[in-house]
């Protein structure tokens, strides 16, 4: 697409000619990877294991290393982005960054950076972020304005997490974890929900609020939400701006491609945006109509020989799995289909946090089988378990059972003998998609 030269989002620095991105894999600073490329720079990047996204910066030419270690950036890089993420799992690696004298940023910083001087709708909240920016998009692209968009997925019809257009609209992916959203001063704020999550992080609830209501308060022009939501209320009270509820927009959702009472959420809220930019209904109406969903957000992967369709969803809280599961219970009501649900949870902090609202999330699904928790960024916890987490399930799904390993997983998946009456759904933020994809093999 054409470029506006004073639309497009702000360079880095006429100055840096190669980048390296350590965690380059991250969906969100990925996104960034593809933008300083697109400037013209030099880009190389490492992470620890290889992936969808991984693969597709390598198709546009990007070459990644994989492993992690100071030895693997070049002595001449210009600039140094890097994953959040490390100052927890390899804090001794981003001394080695800070003390080189190279120039480096964070993910969080670099979305300052290239949002500077545009018009930014950042999207915010515990789930449907990933959904409703692009949604968002959807409608902008429909309005012909041309918008940037970084998305925490990899939109259907660009098979990337970045676009960059010549108009005024920045669309952005706002991520609460670590305060990191503060670092973007958005025109427009989009909250979708607020719940307890990231307590590896956060002390509560109440501190959660307070992150938001800071966000709200760097916010220039609108908050779009739900005012009569008790925490969002908290957190919007005592706001100067104005305050757009995105409930008073569910009548004018469309039929969607995408099932699920979440999406039709988020659909409001997207709708309720474009009316607040001034983009006309019928064609905002039409853009939500047209959306398919995106990488992961219930993604159906495939049809084996035997019939068995395999889905992939990103869910990883309570709250997410219960509407995933809702939205395939409208496609495939009990009794007529049998989803079998492959779940990895997502860090020791969360299951055990939420564990007892983990326990009757999975009651719409007929069998659920847990892999090993993805601790990512956690040392083990010998208190919490996958097979722990079972065993509370199963009072629920009387199936529910855990597997040792992805090879145990694989091994029972293979003698299964699945058929076309059954829906595999592999779930979580970490490696469970890796299942339906030897699966479908």
């Amino acid at each position: 697409m054409d470029i506006i030269e004073e639309n497009r989002p702000r360079p880095v620095s006429n100055g840096v000619k190669k980048v390296f991105f350590v965690g380059i894999g991250g969906i969100g600073i990925s996104a960034i990877a593809r933008m300083m490329l697109f400037e013209g720079k030099e880009v190389l990047g490492s992470d620890m294991s290889e992936g969808e996204v991984t693969h597709e910066l390598k198709d546009l030419g990007i070459p990644v290393s994989l492993g992690q270690g100071f030895d693997l950036i070049p002595a001449d890089t210009d600039l140094i982005v890097y994953t959040i993420a490390i100052k927890h799992y390899d804090p001794a690696l981003l001394e080695q960054i800070f003390a080189s004298g190279i120039p480096a940023k964070s993910y969080p910083e670099m979305l300052h950076i290239v949002t500077g001087g545009k018009y930014t709708i950042a999207v915010s909240g515990t789930h449907g972020k990933t959904t409703t920016t692009a949604m968002i998009a959807k409608i902008l692209i429909e309005a012909k304005k041309d918008p940037s968009v970084i998305v925490g997925s990899l939109l259907k019809e660009y098979k990337s997490n970045l676009i960059v257009g010549g108009g005024e609209h920045f669309v952005v992916e706002a991520c609460e974890y670590e305060r990191s959203f503060l670092n973007i001063e958005p025109k427009v704020l989009v909250i979708t929900n607020i719940e307890a999550d990231h307590l590896d992080y956060y002390k509560d609830l109440a501190d959660i609020e307070n992150a938001f209501t800071e966000m709200c308060m760097q916010t220039g022009s609108a908050v779009v939400c739900d005012p009569n939501d008790p925490v969002v209320r908290r957190v919007i009270q005592d706001l100067r701006i104005e305050i757009v509820d995105y409930t008073k927009y569910f009548d004018k959702v469309p039929h969607l491609a995408v099932p699920g009472e979440h999406n039709r959420k988020d659909a409001a809220a997207a709708l309720a945006v474009a009316h607040y930019i001034g983009i006309d209904s019928a064609v905002a109406s039409a853009g939500i109509a047209q959306f398919t969903g995106t990488w992961r957000r219930l993604e159906m992967k495939g049809i084996t020989k035997n019939g068995v369709i395999v889905y992939d969803d990103y869910a990883h809280h309570p709250t997410e799995v219960k509407a995933s599961l809702e939205a395939l219970r409208e496609l495939y009501p009990k009794g007529q289909k049998k989803i079998i649900i492959v779940f990895q949870p997502h860090l020791y902090s969360r299951t055990k946090a939420l564990f007892t609202e983990f326990t009757t999330a999975f009651n719409e699904a007929d069998a659920v089988y847990f892999l090993p928790i993805y601790f990512a960024r956690e040392v083990p916890d010998p208190t919490i378990s996958s097979e722990i987490l079972a065993e509370a399930v199963a009072k629920n799904v009387p199936s529910a059972r855990a597997f040792a390993s992805f090879a145990e997983a694989e091994q029972f998946f293979a003698e299964a003998g699945l058929g076309q009456n059954d829906i595999l759904v592999t779930m979580g933020a970490g490696e469970a998609y890796k299942i339906g994809d030897v699966f479908l093999k």
